[in-house]
């Protein structure tokens, strides 16, 4: 029998030179992140929008997912937005969502990263019995 482990898995980057009028937009951008949720198979719980006036104002959208989340940050003003897609379990992608996120957002580049966030027994001295 296979231990019962978290397996959590976190892709996160930076898109420089977003179109304005996509990070601009709202309803755009909450469905692709629900397009995202979707690919990366995670399950949603919830998603919330909210548009942030001003200078460095832009759209930040997240969506609660059963498996931990995903999440866009826009500053319109700089052409610069965040990406952050954090999922556990074997059966979430979050590679698949952050290209659906990376190819609806048509940066002029990016850069992108990529951490390992799963416990494994006996990985931690703490946890061992030696």
């Amino acid at each position: 029998m296979a231990p019962d482990i978290i397996v959590g898995k976190h892709v996160y980057g930076s898109l420089y030179g977003v179109p304005e009028e996509l990070a601009s937009d709202e309803e755009y951008l909450k469905n692709l992140v629900l397009e995202a949720v979707k690919a990366s198979g995670a399950t949603l719980l919830d998603l919330r929008t909210w548009v942030v006036p001003g200078k460095k104002g832009g759209v930040s959208i997240i969506a609660i997912v059963l498996e931990s989340h995903i999440a866009i940050h826009t500053w319109l003003e700089y052409g610069y937005t965040t990406v952050d897609v954090y999922t556990c379990g074997e059966h979430t992608d979050p590679w698949k969502a952050w290209e659906i996120i990376l190819h609806g957002l048509r940066p002029k580049y990016y850069s992108v990263h990529y951490a390992d966030r799963s416990q494994v027994p006996g990985s931690i001295k703490e946890y061992r019995k030696d």
